[in-house]
């Protein structure tokens, strides 16, 4: 088969590779759609350390069954569908105790940190556990269901928060992650509901997805506007969606005492963190990872057209051009959000 492979750091090379064969409990999935990510993106280079090379990358996917490991149950020939990122032993702790994304041994689709290598969907085809996969809607296509894996990170997020009706939120990030929980606590009914970056079109993204405040903290001074717009107390949710310390101290400065701060991004490994203004106002700060078995809410908020993906694709391109693609990313050019490869 054709696949994408990350040779050595920053050389993807299109070629010839080994059509995998499915194990008896998973599937051989002929892939249809494919999203780059920005993690991605970022492992190209060999800056996050999760994708060592020679490896086939790739997470964010759609298909159709092509065949069935010999145990496979439930599943046919034919089916659209679509699957997690993360591939979880079922019978671990942390599993069967509800929090399979934690989970002891769990791999990652199209990562390889050293400890294991899986490869992912940059290719005709992937091979994937019965257990992570979801059916698709007839009206979601390939190309929606490949925007499914972060639209249930951000979905994850807020489930974390145990975010209440009414309170305020703010978005620290307004990357691909950080629209969609821009677009997620706007069905939630937060308000006011704030979106934060630095980049412009990205906050007028934001606003068109539901956010009522945009601030850019290069330019507005950013703690007198929000606590100007919320009783002089601060936001009683904030939803932190890079990972650096410029922006995870811009989230704890505007939280509210007794407040939450919810970190999403993970860019640094490790940042200088603003410990006396967490503990003297009592700000509770979680931590966010990765998905919990939020895909099939999200397939149905884009099935009844409430969660909008279309707007964010900003290409979709073959499979055969995808090192260009990543470049083009990875240089941060003007405008482009995702893009979705094609085999």
């Amino acid at each position: 088969m054709k696949a994408l492979v990350l040779e050595n750091y920053n050389e993807l090379v299109y070629k010839e590779v080994a059509e995998p064969v499915p194990a008896k409990n998973e599937v051989l999935v002929k892939v249809k759609a494919c999203g780059i990510c920005g993690s991605d993106v970022h492992g190209m280079d060999g800056s996050t350390g999760r994708r060592k090379p020679p490896l086939i990358m790739g997470h964010e996917a759609s298909g159709v069954i092509a065949a069935l490991g010999s145990e496979v149950s439930g599943w046919n020939i034919g089916a659209r569908v679509t699957f997690d990122s993360t591939i979880y032993p079922l019978n671990d702790w942390y599993t069967l105790n509800g929090h399979y994304n934690l989970s002891e041994n769990r791999q990652v689709l199209g990562v390889s940190p050293g400890t294991y290598k899986k490869h992912g969907a940059f290719a005709e085809y992937v091979t994937v556990p019965e257990h992570i996969l979801y059916k698709l809607p007839d009206n979601v296509s390939f190309e929606q269901a490949a925007m499914v894996e972060p639209a249930a990170v951000a979905l994850h997020a807020i489930k974390q928060s145990a975010f209440q009706l009414g309170e305020s939120a703010a978005v620290v990030g307004a990357g691909m992650i950080g629209l969609f929980l821009v677009q997620l606590l706007s069905l939630s009914n937060a308000s006011p509901l704030f979106a934060i970056d630095i980049d412009n079109s990205k906050l007028e993204m934001a606003r068109k997805f539901g956010a009522e405040v945009i601030l850019n903290p290069d330019k507005d001074k950013l703690v007198r506007e929000v606590l100007a717009r919320t009783n002089s107390r601060g936001i009683d949710q904030v939803f932190e969606a890079v990972g650096i310390a410029p922006t995870v101290n811009n989230a704890i400065e505007i939280v509210r005492k007794g407040g939450k701060v919810v970190l999403v991004g993970n860019l640094s490994a490790n940042i200088n963190f603003p410990l006396q203004s967490v503990v003297t106002r009592e700000i509770k700060v979680l931590g966010s990872c990765a998905i919990r078995g939020e895909y099939e809410t999200v397939l149905q908020l884009i099935d009844a057209g409430k969660l909008k993906v279309d707007e964010m694709i900003s290409a979709v391109a073959p499979l055969s051009e995808g090192a260009d693609w990543f470049n083009r990313l990875y240089n941060q050019e003007a405008g482009l959000k995702k893009v979705i490869l094609v085999p």
